[in-house]
């Protein structure tokens, strides 16, 4: 449900238009270096001021509640909250009768039988992954070694990104976005085959970011159209190097030394200028809707920094499983 991992063990809490959302963390080894600081340009990252995003600037103020002490932590369980301050939740009153096309509003209603937060999305909001953020930022201190950098390569087809957002921008739309994350210096060995293999966790965590509509490890889909002489990555040395990576660093849910590469597709914003057509449930009739509100042009602009985070709570669970058995 709200809870991942077997060590480093996350479990994620909050609202859109709540009074806060965080992380509760369980399983963080004791005597790691930790203190607001440590959050303040990853979460910056997360939602930049720039064109494309949304113009809800949260100040993102890090409450550190339990598990450290004295600027570390303490083995204890780490509790972290962020206060939500600007809301605005006035803009989603039309919600609970007429869901948004493509949001979660209307599942949400249906399997919480109307009991769930609406505003903004509520706990499917984007807003939840400031809490993956922070987790990142701990796991990383788990994994020191390991260098991760994500970047956005595509944007609604084209590698013309501004372009593309600025014609969105001009019609009232939206645009998803391709972006790939590199991992250097993953270790040998880290996944549990069968069910917690390196991929199926990695893909785990990755579709807990909202948006995100599809994944593929190395070569991906076009593996499909190569032969195996070609798809095979050859090994040189005895540390496992290869001399392509057309795996992405992972064999038999393993990884295997090699740069762990894989790509996400995020689907364009479901709330846009656009008229759009809706039920409404009080009525059960159609109807127009013209969503207002502050969003996202282009959500891929935004997920970088947050896949880096899914993977260092990955990497950093499997680095702790494998060295303590």
């Amino acid at each position: 449900m709200n809870s991942f991992g077997r060590i480093f063990r996350v479990h994620i809490f909050g609202e859109s238009h709540g009074e806060c959302v965080g992380i509760l963390i369980d399983g963080c080894p004791p005597g790691l270096s930790l203190s607001e600081n440590d959050f303040k340009e990853p979460l910056i990252k997360r939602n930049p001021k720039i064109k494309g995003t949304t113009p809800r600037k949260e100040k993102d103020e890090i409450l550190l509640k339990t598990g450290i002490f004295n600027g570390f932590t303490t083995g204890a369980p780490i509790l972290i909250e962020v206060p939500n301050k600007n809301i605005n939740s006035k803009d989603y009153d039309f919600v609970k009768s007429t869901p948004r096309p493509g949001h979660a509003d209307f599942v949400a209603s249906q399997k919480y039988y109307g009991f769930n937060d609406y505003r903004g999305g509520g706990h499917f909001s984007g807003r939840l992954t400031t809490s993956l953020v922070i987790a990142g930022v701990i796991a990383k201190k788990i994994i020191p070694k390991i260098v991760i950098e994500s970047r956005l390569i595509s944007v609604g087809g084209s590698d013309e990104i501004e372009k593309t957002i600025d014609n969105a921008l001009k019609y009232g739309d939206s645009v998803g976005g391709i972006v790939e994350c590199t991992a250097k210096n993953v270790p040998l060995g880290l996944g549990e085959p069968f069910f917690d293999s390196l991929e199926s966790l990695i893909s785990h965590m990755v579709f807990s970011i909202p948006a995100i509509k599809g994944i593929e490890f190395g070569s991906g889909f076009n593996s499909a159209c190569m032969n195996g002489s070609e798809h095979n990555d050859l090994i040189f040395d005895k540390s496992g190097k290869t001399a392509t990576n057309n795996s992405g660093g992972i064999n038999g849910g393993i990884s295997n030394g090699n740069d762990l590469v894989f790509r996400v597709a995020v689907k364009p914003s479901s709330s846009i200028s656009v008229t759009q057509s809706t039920l409404n449930f009080e009525t059960n009739e159609k109807q127009n809707l013209k969503i207002i509100g502050r969003h996202d042009i282009c959500i891929a602009l935004r997920v970088p920094v947050v896949l880096e985070s899914v993977l260092s709570i990955v990497l950093a669970d499997l680095n702790l499983i494998r060295y303590k058995k």
